[in-house]
């Protein structure tokens, strides 16, 4: 026989289920408003531009487009991006690891300090970015004359290209990790030192494993980031084709010169990155959803 708690409980249950249902009460007119902007927001925004760079790079054909991307001067961009990106993507996976590491699993002076700067290339426009360097590097920089002395380009080379793209991009794989590391606690990396492991041992068989997906979803941003930055690059490349021009910078050295369909066949590469970025990101959630 149910008592009077079990009869409060039933009907503090129904007054619930009644105000859910009161908020989901709104004309079928409006839900379907409402979905019908959303998508179409998507379609105009998202769909439509992603659908016109392939449309436009197929535009004459799959042999022209074959042929704008074996050219000489794409085949150097496409090779550069390539290297330019492996070269930052693994710097910023040593730092950001390194950083967060520090920051979600231990107490020193100027922690703030820190995360502040690990934040600061979210708020520089990328041009800046690029330009710190030239006032650091270039002819007239502070260390351009010693660097003229002894033959060491960094502007206007990959150097320079590189220290561009890393600055815009470090924060990806230290934000991906700092929240993840800061939830997980120190628990189990003390019981694991108790227990006779060294700080080594600690983060490769505690730290490492409990974060590796996040790890993984923070060089996928940080590589497609790498490769589509076009702002920094642009300040200190100089333009010159064959060397330090990246797939962003062709493409629009391509398009000024009204080789559209060019232009179109190097950018739907890097609409296909973001397609895989976007693949990728929905499987890494899902594998980590799964390990929850």
């Amino acid at each position: 026989m149910a008592g009077p708690a079990t009869t409060l409980n039933g009907r503090a249950r129904a007054k619930g289920a009644e105000r859910y249902r009161a908020t989901r009460s709104e004309p079928a007119f409006v839900r379907w408003l409402i979905i019908a902007t959303a998508l179409a927001f998507l379609g105009v925004f998202l769909l439509l531009p992603l659908v016109t760079v392939f449309v436009q790079a197929f535009a004459r054909g799959v042999v022209p487009y074959l042929n704008a991307l074996t050219e000489p001067d794409a085949v150097a961009a496409i090779k550069l991006t390539l290297i330019v990106a492996a070269i930052s993507v693994t710097l910023n996976l040593i730092f950001g690891v390194v950083a967060a590491w520090a920051i979600a699993k231990f107490e020193f002076p100027g922690k703030s300090f820190l995360i502040t700067l690990i934040d600061l290339p979210f708020s520089i426009s990328p041009v800046i970015s690029g330009l710190v360097f030239v006032l650091l590097f270039g002819a007239s920089g502070f260390f351009g004359a010693w660097l003229i002395e002894h033959d060491i380009k960094i502007i206007f080379a990959l150097p320079g290209i590189v220290l561009a793209t890393v600055l815009v991009t470090f924060p990806f794989v230290a934000r991906e990790l700092i929240p993840l590391m800061q939830e997980q606690g120190t628990q189990e990396e003390e019981a694991a030192i108790s227990l006779g492991a060294s700080g080594l041992q600690t983060f490769w068989r505690v730290t490492l494993p409990n974060v590796k997906w996040a790890l993984l979803y923070g060089v996928l941003l940080c590589n497609a980031r790498a490769m589509g930055e076009f702002g920094a690059v642009a300040v200190v490349s100089g333009h010159i084709r064959g060397e330090t021009n990246t797939m962003p910078l062709h493409i629009e050295i391509l398009y000024n010169e009204y080789q559209f369909m060019a232009s179109f066949a190097v950018a739907s590469l890097l609409a296909l990155l973001a397609l895989v970025t976007l693949t990728a990101k929905v499987v890494l959630e899902r594998f980590s959803a799964s390990e929850r």
